[in-house]
């Protein structure tokens, strides 16, 4: 693989300059973020700590998956980041993510970015796929955001899927109730492994899902600091793992709305015990938890187009959109053998 493509990012406005991002970017980062959630409205809000965990990753190679971008006097006005998932069952994907300053739009410097992103991105599938398996970089646009959905399209990314933002206040959750030969427990670390299993298992036909291994799955998910073993469900069948609902608090998130909200990231049944009301059962006593410990809110993320039905069980435990926003894909040739 070429450094000299890894680490270009040309097109720049003058005055503004380019190197790799590092962990000590994350503060500025994060309040570049916070600057323009007044006009992205995302929803979300991340931290330096949010950031510097997300970066500093097992697999995240900073120093050539990220830029910062800055003007003469040092002030960081844009960063993007190209995180490739490892692995991936129709393609594998990359995350593509970033922001400019508000004040700093209208400049180029997203084109910029963009290029290097589908660069990079084009690099780490070359590096992680194996033989026939297609790349797809993805990108999520909000409505608000016009200018990158106009800036995306120009580059060749297509939509590619709707996802709802969708949430539910905890002043009065459902009863949770375990199907008959099924019994609901929170989860305890020891299940860790078993409950990383389910997943893979449970998603095996899901959009842009992917083997996750036992470094993925800490990266991502249980590894996390905003994850909660004590806000999170198991449904058991005979002792084993059938089903799960994982839940999530992000400081970032209740400093900035003022609402303590739990997260739930991932839920999931096995294929042999769906239509038993499973899922519902155990997003029911995950709400319970979360309501006991003193949240006010639930949030999920959803794809709109999921086969499982997961859209309309969301909306029958009280769930309702909040936000909607588009995954954009750039569509990589598989490398051959």
């Amino acid at each position: 693989m070429s450094d000299v493509l890894s680490a270009d990012l040309t097109g720049l406005p003058e005055g503004l300059t380019a190197r790799p991002l590092t962990l000590d970017d994350a503060g500025a980062a994060a309040g570049l973020l916070e600057a323009a959630e007044a006009v992205d409205d995302t929803g979300e809000h991340e931290d330096a700590a949010d950031l510097a965990e997300w970066w500093g990753r097992e697999l995240v190679d900073l120093p050539r998956d990220g830029r910062a971008v800055l003007t003469a006097d040092g002030r960081l006005v844009a960063w993007a980041t190209s995180i490739s998932q490892r692995g991936g069952r129709e393609a594998l994907r990359v995350w593509s993510e970033g922001r400019v300053h508000p004040d700093q739009r209208g400049r180029g410097i997203g084109r910029a970015l963009l290029d290097w992103q589908v660069r990079r991105g084009t690099e780490q599938h070359a590096q992680f796929a194996p033989p026939g398996l297609p790349g797809r970089l993805v990108t999520s646009v909000w409505p608000a955001m016009t200018s990158l959905e106009r800036l995306v399209r120009r580059a060749g990314f297509e939509v590619e899927r709707l996802f709802a933002s969708m949430e539910r206040p905890l002043d009065d959750v459902p009863t949770a109730v375990a199907p008959a030969g099924l019994e609901l427990v929170p989860f305890t670390w020891d299940r860790d492994d078993e409950v990383r299993r389910a997943h893979n298992a449970s998603f095996t036909e899901h959009h842009g899902s992917t083997e996750r291994d036992e470094t993925a799955w800490r990266t991502w998910f249980t590894g996390v600091r905003a994850f909660r073993p004590d806000l999170s469900v198991l449904a058991l069948a005979d002792g084993a793992v059938a089903g799960y609902a994982l839940g999530y608090v992000y400081d970032a998130d209740t400093r900035a709305t003022g609402v303590t909200t739990v997260h739930l990231g991932q839920i999931g049944v096995l294929s042999a015990f769906r239509g038993r009301g499973v899922a519902g059962a155990a997003i029911a006593a995950a709400l319970t938890a979360a309501a006991a410990d003193g949240c006010r809110r639930a949030a999920l993320d959803v794809d709109t187009e999921n086969t499982t039905g997961a859209f309309a069980l969301y909306e029958r435990v009280g769930f309702r959109v909040a936000r909607t926003h588009h995954s954009w894909a750039f569509p990589v040739p598989p490398v051959a053998g």
